[in-house]
């Protein structure tokens, strides 16, 4: 274990001209049993106004409206079905922006609601219209503040969870800093609530198979992803050289605390080197419409060489896409080894695949590049999600 005081001025150091913050409050953190808990909006709004009146641009990610519903409407337990969960959601977002209009009203700040789907960020053009309208609210001051639109989302277009969410916000928005809070202090190597010998893990360098490991795949009863959701935000915020803050938003004054550099919660360090924009993009915010099997050629020069993709590398095509589409690229032993934007669609994939380059005109009577998939439009190894 590092000595208290390193980890403090190395958290410092991190802090150094951080002014964009990514704030995540779970449902844990917002609710009483599965009612909305106006002291702890409260507590929590109290500490982005300090954060705003000493120049930190915050962004929210908030859950609770599910939970805020279900309190409104006393059920003892979250819906199930989807329409359920439509309608609970319709009524508790309501409930949970006039808490937080309110909240922030007394010290003289603007919030906007913000409602997204993933095809808000997986349609290239609907992104940035997105980034423009969160970048164009921070330079006015306002503070946004995003949810899922569970009203409409379904299975095909949810983000999963709002860990999720806040992950792709943080790269959407170029943040310096995404601060996930939730109820527990941060990551432990073991799931506290079987094991109270846990050991609480402040600093994370790199998020591998064993740092997964340490973490528990149950939820609260009232939010959804738990650790291992949380982790795997981290990991996709890191890769693009964000820190990640993990830690218990249920402490009094716990962001004040956290941006003074004080060594609480777990701190995940970002990775170098990182990736563009463009390629985090299609490694976290893109859906695979299918598949693309290589063979073991192809894989040595995609992960070893940085190749593009040629149709002689290819072994089969598994889907029904059209060009532009995100696939998933596999291996020969059947693992996943990235994304990539196709040139061509499956069709054609399947009729060029196995020939070379210089034989696709004469097989399609057209060509519109020698590669399946540029490098430039792929993301292979440790970084696909």
């Amino acid at each position: 274990m590092e000595k208290p005081i390193r980890l403090t001025e190395q958290r410092k150091a991190l802090l150094k001209g951080v002014k964009k913050i990514v704030v995540k409050f779970g449902s844990a953190v917002l609710t009483d049993n599965g009612i909305l808990h106006r002291p702890a909006i409260n507590r929590l709004v109290d500490d982005l106004a300090y954060l705003r009146k000493k120049g930190f641009q915050p962004v929210i990610v908030s859950s609770g409206a599910i939970a805020s519903g279900v309190g409104k409407l006393g059920l003892s337990r979250k819906p199930v079905t989807i329409p359920q969960k439509q309608a609970v959601a319709a009524i508790g977002q309501g409930r949970l922006m006039v808490a937080y209009e309110e909240a922030f009203d007394t010290h003289g700040l603007l919030v906007a609601q913000i409602l997204l789907t993933r095809e808000d960020l997986t349609n290239r053009q609907r992104y940035l219209n997105a980034k423009n309208t969160l970048t164009t609210l921070l330079e006015w001051g306002i503070i946004p503040i995003i949810n899922e639109n569970d009203t409409v989302a379904v299975d095909e277009i949810k983000f999963g969870d709002n860990d999720n969410l806040s992950a792709l916000i943080s790269h959407l928005i170029d943040s310096d800093l995404l601060i996930i809070l939730t109820d527990t202090e941060g990551l432990y190597d073991r799931d506290p609530r079987e094991d109270p010998q846990a050991r609480l893990i402040p600093v994370v360098d790199h998020i591998d198979g064993e740092v997964v490991e340490w973490t528990s795949k149950v939820s609260g009863k009232w939010g959804l992803g738990g650790m291992r959701s949380k982790i795997m935000a981290a990991r996709k915020v890191t890769a693009s050289g964000i820190p990640v803050m993990v830690a218990n938003g249920r402490k009094r004054e716990i962001l004040r605390e956290l941006m003074k550099g004080k060594t609480l919660g777990t701190l995940f360090l970002p990775e170098r080197p990182t990736l563009s924009r463009r390629k985090h993009w299609i490694a976290f915010a893109l859906k695979p419409k299918g598949e693309i099997i290589i063979d073991e050629g192809a894989q040595k020069a995609l992960i070893g060489k940085g190749k593009s993709l040629l149709p002689s590398g290819i072994v089969d095509v598994r889907g029904r896409f059209g060009v532009g589409a995100c696939v998933s690229l596999v291996g020969p032993q059947g693992l996943g080894i990235g994304k990539g934007l196709v040139n061509y669609s499956a069709a054609d994939i399947q009729k060029i695949r196995g020939l070379k380059s210089s034989e696709i005109e004469q097989r399609l009577e057209y060509k519109h590049s020698d590669e399946v998939i540029h490098r430039d439009n792929m993301v292979v190894n440790k970084v696909e999600g």
